[in-house]
């Protein structure tokens, strides 16, 4: 799977934030973009899974996997995304959050699966827990678990780290770049901190 992001210009009302901008990202690689607050890196990942404000303009093309997605409603465009919240829902369990997230399916492998999931991001004794008992990092973890069972094709990281302490920022990196790549897919991380790019030669400032 690859992921080819081509921008013409991409708008706001006060003017252009972006243009003449292409990212060709390919399958287990993480790019990173870089630039200053409001330089239009959020939005752009806005307009890459479909939850662009209407008040902003894109012109451009999104290709996953040589399918271009961006004509594609939001729900049907298989691109997962993290952010500085992980945005766990407060009134369900771990394993209910798990669950949410994944396609249908018999229940017993869907189960299995979640189960799998925590085991993955070291969290496998918390399926039952209340998300508000967990520690930042737990939660963090919690979230990229829950967006990698929905079966992305594609991952957007939107400052996922930002608001982890130094060392469990490191912990972090490494485990979701891993996964990236043990998985296949391509990711686009937006990041103000150096220290997060994966790759020095897959990296573009704007």
């Amino acid at each position: 799977m690859s992921l080819r992001i081509e921008v013409r210009t991409l708008s706001s009302p006060a003017g252009v934030l972006l243009r003449d901008l292409t990212l060709a990202i390919a399958p287990g690689q993480v790019h990173t973009l870089m630039g200053a607050s409001g330089s239009g890196k959020s939005s752009l990942l806005a307009a890459v899974c479909g939850t662009l404000d209407e008040a902003l303009r894109f012109e451009g093309s999104v290709l996953l996997n040589g399918q271009r997605i961006d004509l594609l409603p939001t729900q049907a465009r298989r691109v997962g995304i993290l952010f500085q919240d992980d945005l766990l829902f407060p009134h369900m369990t771990v394993r209910e959050n798990l669950l949410f997230a994944m396609p249908r399916g018999a229940n017993a492998a869907r189960e299995a699966l979640a189960a799998e999931a925590l085991l993955d991001v070291e969290m496998a004794d918390y399926l039952h827990a209340d998300p508000a008992t967990l520690s930042g990092g737990q939660r963090a973890r919690v979230a990229l678990a829950r967006a990698l069972l929905a079966q992305p094709q594609a991952l957007l990281l939107d400052e996922p780290f930002s608001r982890l302490d130094a060392a469990l920022r490191q912990r972090m990196r490494a485990l979701v770049f891993g996964m990236v790549k043990a998985r296949g897919i391509p990711a686009l991380l937006v990041t103000h901190d150096a220290e997060d790019v994966a790759d020095a030669t897959a990296l573009t400032r704007i």
